[in-house]
C-alpha cells in the first residue's frame, strides 16, 4: 500500500464534508477523494442489509480508484456496515462512532453521556453499544430528524430552530449528563445552538462533542500506526457525487467551508454478490 496513495472517504449525501473538513484541516499534506452518495441517500430509512449492499458498493469503487484508506462519514453506514467493510478489505478503514465515543468516556465528570442523531442511528443502539464497552452505563439517547434539513437549507439559528432544539434537548433537563455527542455529521453546523439550548434547557453547561473531530484525530493516529502517512505535502481534494454534481456543490459548500468546484458525476455498480 502506498503512502502516496489519497484517503478515501463516503457518505450518502453531503455531512461527511464535516468530517472531510476535520480530516483536511488537521492532515493538510494528505490528498483526499470524497464520494457523496446522493442518489441513494438517505441510508437511515434503509434496511441493514442494503445499508451494508450500498457501504460495499461505495468502498469498491472508491478502492478501484487507488486509496490507502477508508473512513466512513455516515453514523448510520459505520453502525451496520463498519465491520463487514473491515473483514473484505486489506486496508484501514475507519468509522465516526468510535472514535468520538471514546472522547466522550473520556471526558465525562459525571458518566452520563447523551447521544443525539437521526433515527436510524438511535435505533442501531451503535453508540450504546460503544459507551458501555468503555464503561459508560449512564447514556440517553435522542432522535433529531429534523436537524438534518435544517442544516442542509442553513437554518441553523433563530426562533424557529432554537424551538425545535428545545422541543428534541427537553428530554436532558434533570439529568446528570454533561457531555453531548453529535451522532451525525450535518449536526456540528447547528453546534453552538444545540449547545446553547441544551443549557438553557437543562441550566448547566454541556461539552459538545463532534465525530469529526475525532474521527480526524484517530485517522491521524491510524496513519501512523501503519506508516502510511503522505511523504509529500500534496493536499489535493476530489469530489464525487452519483447524483446531480451541481446541486451537489450547491448544498456542501455549507458542510465543508469553502466553495466546490469541479464535484465528478460517477455511478457506482453493484458488487456485493461478486
Amino acid at each position: 500500500m502506498s503512502s502516496n496513495l489519497p484517503i478515501g472517504i463516503f457518505d450518502s449525501g453531503v455531512g461527511g464534508l464535516t468530517v472531510m473538513r476535520a480530516i483536511a484541516s488537521r492532515l493538510p499534506a494528505e490528498s483526499l477523494l470524497y464520494l457523496g452518495d446522493t442518489a441513494r441517500v438517505p441510508y437511515g430509512n434503509r434496511s441493514p442489509q442494503t445499508i451494508r449492499r450500498y457501504a460495499v458498493n461505495a468502498t469498491t469503487m472508491l478502492r478501484d480508484e487507488g486509496v490507502k484508506a477508508i473512513v466512513v462519514a455516515c453514523n448510520t453506514a459505520s453502525a451496520y456496515a463498519l465491520r463487514a467493510l473491515q473483514e473484505r478489505y486489506d486496508f484501514p478503514v475507519l468509522g465516526v462512532v468510535d472514535p468520538v465515543a471514546r472522547a466522550a468516556a473520556a471526558a465525562t465528570a459525571t458518566g452520563a453521556i447523551g447521544v443525539i442523531g437521526t433515527r436510524g442511528t438511535v435505533a442501531s443502539n451503535c453508540y450504546l453499544d460503544a459507551l458501555h464497552a468503555l464503561g459508560v452505563s449512564d447514556v440517553i439517547q435522542k432522535a433529531c430528524p429534523l436537524f438534518v434539513p435544517l442544516a442542509e437549507e442553513g437554518w441553523t439559528q433563530g426562533e424557529v430552530v432554537d424551538a425545535i432544539a428545545r422541543s428534541y434537548l427537553q428530554v436532558f433537563a434533570g439529568t446528570a449528563v454533561d457531555t453531548l455527542i453529535l451522532g451525525c455529521t450535518h449536526y456540528p453546523l447547528l453546534a453552538d445552538t444545540i449547545g446553547r439550548v441544551f443549557e438553557e434547557t437543562a441550566g448547566r453547561s454541556v461539552r459538545v462533542l463532534d465525530s469529526a473531530s475525532a474521527t480526524a484525530i484517530a485517522l491521524s493516529d491510524e496513519l501512523e500506526t501503519n506508516a502510511l502517512g503522505s511523504p509529500e505535502a500534496v493536499g489535493a481534494l476530489r469530489f464525487c457525487a452519483t447524483d446531480d454534481p451541481a446541486q451537489f456543490a450547491e448544498t456542501a459548500t455549507r458542510f465543508f467551508g469553502a466553495h466546490l468546484t469541479d464535484v465528478e458525476h460517477v455511478d457506482i455498480r453493484d458488487v456485493s454478490h461478486e
